[in-house]
């Protein structure tokens, strides 16, 4: 039988409720504290240290005194620490998955699946920590030697978002241990627990006293996002959110000049041409818009189907997503969970009347689930959608499909390319000349062709225009947390 409550844990010790500063659990100086809530019954399941500037100042200089000595561990120890923290991940994959599912509300089947996604970035990174080097350059001038260096940026601050709280946080720490960084990570507050569950078994894993340390914070956000801007030992800022905040941490940072790496909002377009298979189509459609019900980085938004297969599509679509079950995460066959925050249903409730106000046809859901006690979203189909409305604009970030019709290839991507915001995007053809055609003139940083997810560990993560910039993932992810030093010798006579 699955497990459904916090007693179902098989370690308790991975449900902490403190913040960790340079290895000890703590609570916030001024004493004050936050509940985190289950998005499916809206039960209080953890009160948190309310964490502020103070606690975010002793949190750095921990990680600032680290590094002194981090820094100088080899690339060899640093990948073993990672590897033994992966391993140590997947041998406890069910209780974090379902911590992650009670704080997140994701089905515990998706959370599974983003623990393992979690721990594969430590992974990954272990072997980038022993494959990053610098390299010998052929001088123009013969009495020279030149040579560089690749050497740890110094302390980072990673921020995550509440939709991925195990994953987003791996993806930047490791890369940022990996380079020999020593790191501050601030989660959300919606999704604390995911967070602090990794840092026990970060420190099982042997990373010394200071190298990671957690600042927990609901209310006071703000504060501790600027006094992580604006102290000068952070040197590396990486967050993971909207693009309004990204645009106010960026002129936060702009005083000590940080390296920043910035995922933010996205809008991204999911193309189905008329040559596409359909189960192909419905089957992507379906993972690229309900993952965690709606509310990935990178979920289909703008569901663009050519004239040819529109009807058939819509009709096609419409029929699998009313056989998905809704309801908590922890129940069994449940396809889609609640959302988040009662504000995210707000959100969506906004943009489902503003498409019906200027023309947009429900065909399916549209309204609050009834009879749930959680942030529950009925599945939803709107056709006939246009340039006129709101999620033309903006992420609905909920289990809501808007099909638009277009004619050619030239129209659709005038249609994908004309918003401010470039992350990811989907196309669904037979056509490969096609395929390579509108992957290059899509103005986004990544493509899934014929498939509804973009992520991987080995693959960069992130956007141009206004999503920001950056990449997360790859072996471009631990460059953001190194800098180059050259040497030139003088080697005449």
């Amino acid at each position: 039988m699955a497990p459904k409550t916090l007693n179902d844990l098989k370690r308790k010790d991975l449900f902490q409720t403190k913040g960790y500063i340079d290895g000890e659990w703590v609570d916030a100086v001024s004493g004050k504290t936050f509940d985190v809530h289950d998005p499916a019954t809206l039960d209080k399941i953890a009160t948190l240290p309310e964490m502020g500037a103070a606690d975010t100042d002793k949190a750095v200089d921990a990680a600032q005194a680290a590094f002194k000595t981090f820094k100088k561990t080899t690339a060899r120890q640093r990948a073993r620490w990672l590897r033994k923290w992966s391993d140590l991940m997947l041998e406890n994959q069910a209780d974090l998955a379902l911590i992650l599912c009670l704080e997140n509300g994701k089905t515990l089947v998706e959370a599974n699946g983003e623990v393992a996604y979690a721990a594969s970035f430590l992974e990954w990174f272990a072997g980038e920590a022993e494959r990053t080097h610098g390299e010998v350059v052929p001088p123009a001038n013969l009495n020279q030697r030149i040579l560089t260096f690749k050497q740890p940026i110094g302390v980072a601050a990673c921020l995550a978002p509440w939709n991925f709280p195990a994953a987003m946080i791996t993806r930047k720490v490791g890369a940022a241990l990996a380079a020999g960084c020593t790191t501050v990570w601030k989660p959300a507050g919606e999704t604390p627990l995911s967070c602090l569950a990794l840092a026990v078994l970060g420190r099982e894993a042997g990373l010394p006293k200071g190298s990671f340390n957690v600042i927990t914070t609901l209310n006071l956000v703000s504060e501790v996002g600027e006094a992580l801007c604006k102290n000068k030992l952070v040197r590396k800022l990486s967050f993971t959110g909207s693009t309004r905040v990204g645009k106010i941490l960026a002129k936060q940072c702009s005083d000590s000049l940080k390296k920043l790496s910035l995922e933010l909002g996205g809008n991204s377009p999911f193309i189905v041409f008329d040559d596409a298979k359909i189960d192909t189509a419905v089957e992507a459609c379906i993972l690229a818009k309900f993952r965690n019900s709606g509310q990935t980085c990178v979920t289909a938004n703008r569901i663009f189907v050519q004239k040819g297969i529109y009807d058939k599509f819509a009709e096609a679509l419409t029929a699998k997503i009313k056989t998905l079950k809704v309801g908590p995460g922890t129940e069994e066959g449940v396809f889609v969970g609640p959302l988040t925050h009662e504000r995210a249903v707000e959100k969506a409730m906004n943009h489902i009347n503003d498409a019906k106000k200027h023309g947009g046809q429900v065909v399916l859901g549209g309204a609050p689930m009834d009879g749930l006690k959680g942030y529950f979203l009925q599945p939803t189909v709107i056709k006939h959608m246009n340039r006129e409305m709101i999620t033309t604009r903006e992420e609905t970030f909920a289990p809501v499909v808007g099909l638009y019709e277009f004619g050619s290839e030239e129209e659709v991507l005038d249609m994908a390319n004309d918003c401010d915001v470039g992350l990811g995007s989907f196309i669904i053809t037979e056509n490969m000349a096609r395929a390579f055609r509108v992957t290059e003139a899509l103005e986004v940083g990544m493509v899934g062709v014929n498939l509804g997810m973009l992520s991987a560990c080995e693959s960069p993560f992130g956007g141009v225009k206004e999503s920001g910039y950056g990449r997360e993932g790859g072996r471009q992810g631990i460059e953001e947390y190194l800098s180059v030093k050259s040497m030139l010798i003088n080697v005449a006579n």
